[in-house]
């Protein structure tokens, strides 16, 4: 595969795959369903905070988090989903893959439960004042939302969440020893009249003042 000559040796059939790894069980085969039962339905409602993944046309990916207080994703029957486009830094890098692209995945996830709901299906972007206005906060609605018609939904095992320790306050790093993104941005962005100081503070005036 080109650009990976420096491995010595690369899969490319999921027969390769299948030998080093095997088969799913019985379980795993079977835990797909093409709906929002009852289940998805009360997982989502207590759901603060999801991942969406997306791609363009071409296949190039992109993952963005997407957060508010449980509930935020409005339900509108047992196929349709809607993901209210809060205020952001205007890239739109979602939004414009979907409309390039229809096809998502979604993991929604819930503080301290290892489990996590995948979803996946078909997205479009959308203008209905009369579920956006559902979806507003603090008086305002978001401008549009990303509708997703539901294909696939299954319940991810905690393997990845036990392994991470990512909810184990003892495994968390020391707050000195977090990276400083400020910096990172000052660094990345390579503007001479911009420091990290100053992204700093607009970060900070962003967050204050421009949730939503």
């Amino acid at each position: 595969m080109h650009g990976f000559e420096k491995f010595r040796e690369v899969i490319t059939e999921e027969s390769q795959l299948r030998e080093l790894l095997g088969e799913p069980g019985r379980l795993v085969q079977n835990k797909s369903i093409n709906h929002l039962d009852e289940h998805c339905r009360d997982y989502i409602a207590k759901a603060p905070f999801l991942i969406l993944s997306t791609a363009d046309v071409d296949g190039n990916c992109d993952a963005s988090p997407r957060g508010d207080a449980p509930g935020f994703v409005h339900v509108l029957d047992d196929r349709h989903l809607v993901i209210p486009e809060r205020p952001g830094n205007k890239r739109m890098d979602s939004l414009r893959n979907v409309l390039a692209n229809p096809h998502v995945g979604l993991i929604f996830i819930i503080p301290t439960l290892e489990e996590t709901l995948r979803i996946n299906g078909r997205a479009c972007v959308m203008r209905d004042p009369e579920v956006l206005e559902k979806m507003a906060v603090n008086g305002k609605a978001p401008a549009v939302g990303i509708a997703v018609q539901v294909e696939e939904c299954y319940v991810h095992c905690a393997k990845a969440f036990m392994r991470s320790g990512l909810w184990n306050p003892e495994k968390w790093p020391q707050k000195e020893s977090i990276p400083n993104m400020s910096q990172v941005l000052a660094d990345h962005v390579k503007l001479p009249d911009v420091t990290a100081k100053d992204v700093a503070s607009s970060l900070a005036d962003s967050y204050k003042n421009r949730l939503y």
